[in-house]
């Protein structure tokens, strides 16, 4: 859907990804309480099993889908820097009217790109359900995927740098929590909550300054156009 309103009807991005964020978000509580109209609790799902059978204890942990993750960060890097798809991709990001001159088809690209990149958050989506909280409820995400978008930037759109910024993430996340045990003074718990959140923002602040995006970012482009 987003791909065939922002690269086939070359409409404004950031209006197309906003309505379809606010639109997922209301047909998803809604799915919900279709499906378990008298439930208060979220009913629990059967999580993925762990990888107690890696020989790295920090993994063990793990769900399948931690490694997934790990394992696309190289692979994806190497796809879009020593790959002629991968050039393909960039250039159409860069300057889709060189991306056209040599034959490609730049709604084929950005279209392909759009859809890849869905299918991942699709299963960022179902690691929150089946990994981390083992249950479906309203407004689980809480923000992450805005946080992601903040990533992109902070990484200067290169896979390596946004594990690193993800890592960074988790961490702060992480560390919130181990605050709340520690707090003895009854401090509010969403100042703790707000830390991943307001450290992320700083993070991007310093990195935008040398941050660079690509030249087409956002830019609707019709194909012909030059």
């Amino acid at each position: 859907m987003h791909a065939l309103l922002t690269v086939v009807l070359a409409l404004s991005q950031h209006v197309a990804g906003l309505g379809l964020t606010l639109l997922a978000t209301a047909l998803s509580y809604f799915a919900y309480r279709v499906a378990f109209p008298k439930v208060n609790t979220p009913p629990t799902i059967t999580p993925f099993s762990t990888m107690d059978w890696l020989p790295i204890p920090v993994l063990q942990q793990q769900t399948p889908l931690t490694l997934l993750a790990l394992v696309l960060v190289p692979l994806l890097g190497w796809g879009l820097y020593r790959t002629p798809a991968g050039l393909a991709l960039r250039m159409a990001g860069e300057s889709p009217q060189a991306v056209e001159s040599q034959g490609i088809s730049v709604v084929r690209v950005r279209t392909s790109a759009i859809v890849a990149g869905s299918a991942l958050m699709g299963v960022a989506g179902a690691f929150l359900t089946l990994a981390a909280f083992n249950a479906f409820f309203f407004n689980m995400v809480n923000g992450r995927g805005w946080v992601c978008v903040a990533l992109v930037v902070f990484a200067g759109w290169k896979p390596g740098k946004a594990l690193a910024g993800a890592l960074l993430f988790g961490f702060f996340d992480a560390l919130q929590l181990r605050l709340q045990q520690a707090d003895s003074g009854g401090l509010p718990y969403q100042l703790y909550l707000m830390l991943p959140y307001a450290l992320s923002i700083l993070a991007l602040i310093v990195a935008s300054r040398r941050a660079s995006a690509p030249q087409a970012l956002m830019k609707p482009y019709i194909p012909g156009e030059r």
